[in-house]
């Protein structure tokens, strides 16, 4: 029998307070809802983590009382008042400790809640802190690859199941429900993000919303989807030919193909996450196509569909072990359509593997079923 993995939210805070400690800072305010849950288990919304070396507590109200007491063990529970918003209870904690100054999480944090705050809070100093939680959050631990691994399984099975269903008079719209219904049926909490389908020159907006456009209307369909799974999600994209396919399409996509195990291949510890981009549009560019790929090559994910991670120009920061992240080149023509492959990628000590399995060669994917 497999043991079963619990995350030490203990050990990710120790984490947090050892790097606050060598940036000289003695405390934090967590005001991002994803970085709570990360450090807590909390899985409710509207509350604040406090951190330093002498306590931790979740500033929070009544409506999740017992859920607190259930999901996050060991931790100290300060309720506010209905009537008191959640910034004005975060300003009286601030003025209630000796503390002189506080360090804030200010991507997450409005301008008007930092006015706020300060204006409650005039003795004491307040200082902008983002990206600490988020740094640690890039490496995941095996509690949350098997978590990611699970919503890309039911992202594959559910996608699978629809491709069976499809019909000339399914528009992108029923698709998009199908596949979100299959994957609450399979037991995720349902889409990582809203789904992406585009069916023919719809399929060259790379992020447009599904349509009342039905897949007879052309030979090809572009799908992007995922899946959430206690929390953590999945990201896919594939293309299907629902009919016979114009020639330009097959060069494109095999040259996107192409580009996309280029840049898997070069995937290990150590590389410049730039170069990884620069080896897909290497490729791209010898097949006259590199100024159709008009965004980065991927991003990591995890709680979130897009975290700090990136895999694009400028990003010079090597890639780490334990680091999952798309791979996903596209390659977009207005008017005609695009194609993008898209696969989810773990970071090992050795290389990489390629975390998900769906077929992608241009000889598998054909829908199943004619259309």
């Amino acid at each position: 029998m497999t043991k079963k993995l619990f995350p030490d939210y203990t050990k990710r805070r120790e984490r947090v307070l050892r790097e606050l400690r060598s940036r000289n800072l003695q405390n934090l305010l967590v005001t991002s809802p994803f970085n709570v849950t990360y450090l807590t288990g909390f899985s409710g919304e509207d509350s604040f983590l406090f951190l330093s070396d002498e306590e931790v507590y979740l500033l929070s109200d009544g409506r999740y009382e017992e859920q607190i007491h259930s999901e996050c063990k060991g931790i100290e529970l300060i309720l506010r008042a209905n009537s008191v918003p959640i910034i004005d209870a975060a300003a009286q904690e601030f003025n209630k400790r000796t503390a002189t100054s506080f360090n804030i999480e200010a991507a997450t944090t409005s301008l008007a809640q930092w006015e706020r705050i300060q204006s409650l809070t005039p003795s004491k100093q307040l200082r902008s802190c983002s990206g600490v939680v988020e740094r640690l959050r890039e490496i995941k631990d095996p509690y949350e690859l098997g978590l990611i691994e699970n919503a890309i399984r039911i992202a594959e099975r559910a996608f699978l199941a629809t491709r069976e269903l499809l019909d000339d008079e399914m528009s992108e719209k029923q698709v998009a429900h199908d596949i979100e219904a299959g994957i609450r049926r399979l037991g995720g909490e349902g889409a990582a993000f809203k789904s992406i389908v585009g069916v023919g020159e719809r399929s060259a907006l790379p992020h447009g919303r599904p349509s009342s456009k039905r897949l007879g209307e052309s030979s090809f369909v572009l799908i992007d989807w995922g899946a959430k799974y206690e929390m953590y999600l999945s990201d896919l994209t594939r293309v299907i030919l629902t009919g016979k396919p114009p020639a330009k399409l097959e060069r494109i996509y095999r040259s996107v193909w192409r580009a996309q195990q280029a840049a898997i291949e070069t995937i290990r510890p150590g590389m410049s996450m730039s170069n990884i981009d620069q080896v897909a549009r290497k490729v791209l560019a010898d097949a006259g196509l590199e100024k159709r790929f008009t965004h980065g090559l991927g991003h990591s994910f995890g709680l979130e569909i897009h975290e700090s991670v990136r895999l694009g120009k400028g990003q010079d920061r090597p890639l780490e072990p334990g680091m999952i992240l798309t791979v996903e080149p596209g390659v977009y023509f207005p008017g005609f359509g695009g194609v993008r492959i898209e696969d989810d990628i773990l970071v090992t000590e050795e290389g990489n593997r390629v975390l998900s399995s769906l077929p992608k060669n241009w000889e598998e994917i054909g829908n199943s079923r004619q259309l």
